[in-house]
């Protein structure tokens, strides 16, 4: 594996890391603004609910640490000399699928008989 594919997944986690925290900060907002209040937002006519938009942003962080979990996973491989080795069968996988998808753990056809 080229050293761009190491400089990528640096890239990676920083963006996942912001994503993480800029998630986590509107949430810790949203509790904040909302402390205290009895509001019946579920009923407003003017805006998202409160269970809508905690729902959003819940989803949006948990993909963000999902994210940040296989960028770190990928940068564990790359440590250890693993990265670009299929988990499965050992060979390489193709430059191409990191390229697209830089965490991959598998090649192409193992990823296709587990269907990922």
């Amino acid at each position: 594996m080229t050293s761009d594919a190491g400089k990528q997944l640096a890239r990676l986690r920083g963006d996942a890391l912001a994503r993480v925290a800029s998630t986590q900060a509107a949430l810790d907002e949203l509790v904040h603004d909302r402390e205290g209040s009895n509001d019946d937002d579920e009923h407003d006519p003017e805006g998202v609910t409160l269970s809508s938009e905690w729902s959003r942003l819940s989803a949006l962080a948990e993909a963000a640490a999902s994210e940040l979990r296989q960028v770190d996973d990928a940068i564990s491989r790359w440590d250890a000399g693993t990265y670009g080795v299929c988990a499965r069968c050992g060979r390489p996988i193709p430059e191409a699928r990191l390229e697209v998808r830089p965490f991959a753990t598998h090649c192409v056809a193992c990823a296709e008989k587990l269907g990922r």
